[in-house]
């Protein structure tokens, strides 16, 4: 398959994926997901779902674990979508982008605060002088 065919299969699976999982699927443990991609191998046989759960590790887990179960489920929606001579076998990836940007923006905002206490106390010294 071309390369444009294969993101096109890409971006069908991804929504059918991502409408299955929001409307669908009851298992309790599947939830606060973020279907982010969808990676075809290039002989469209396997497909890997990057997907994003907001929650800790533990929830995290149960969450992926809660995925895999459904995994039979999910391909016979996608094959249902689909019209290619095998349906991809789905594999789920957590995606920790969103995770560790999080946890950047965290520690900027700690340096940031630690920054303007150290100012704060030479602002105030100041002022003193002043008045």
């Amino acid at each position: 398959m071309t390369s444009r065919r294969i993101e096109k299969l890409a971006q069908a699976i991804k929504e059918q994926v991502s409408t299955t999982i929001l409307l669908h699927l009851r298992d309790p443990r599947v939830k606060n997901v973020t279907v982010l991609g969808v990676e075809v191998a290039p002989d469209v046989r396997s497909a890997t779902i990057l997907v994003s759960i907001m929650g800790n590790e533990k929830e995290q887990a149960l969450c992926m674990h809660g995925l895999e179960s459904a995994r039979g489920f999910l391909q016979s929606k996608v094959a249902d979508r689909i019209q290619t001579r095998y349906t991809p076998i789905l594999k789920f990836k957590l995606d920790e982008g969103i995770k560790k940007s999080f946890e950047a923006e965290r520690i900027l905002k700690e340096l940031e605060m630690t920054e303007s206490s150290k100012e704060t106390p030479v602002e105030t010294g100041e002022q003193e002088l002043e008045d």
